[in-house]
């Protein structure tokens, strides 16, 4: 499949004490969830109602804010699916 020129390789921080090789191995893989899986997002609807109204009661042009969910894997193995349930407007401080 095509890799969007937009991904970059990621990479870990340095530590003391490495648990394996550091040396690359072998061709680059894409690890982006859309690249083997069709990804599907599923938003409940009073998260959605519940932020939206979170964002007009906020003073501020731009806000932070958590949508909360899960990652599954569909059944026949050729998707994945994220669930948005939850909503947490964070704290200021």
């Amino acid at each position: 499949r095509f890799v969007p020129p937009r991904m970059v390789p990621f990479s870990f921080p340095l530590s003391r004490c490495a648990l394996w090789d550091p040396v690359p191995m072998g061709d680059v893989i894409g690890a982006h969830v859309t690249y083997y899986r069709n990804p599907r997002l599923s938003l409940v609807e009073k998260t959605l109602r519940l932020a939206y109204r979170h964002a007009k009661q906020n003073e501020k042009k731009s806000f932070s804010c958590f949508l909360l969910g899960t990652l599954a894997a569909d059944e026949d193995g050729e998707g994945v699916t994220v669930t948005i349930d939850r909503f947490d407007p964070g704290r200021e401080v």
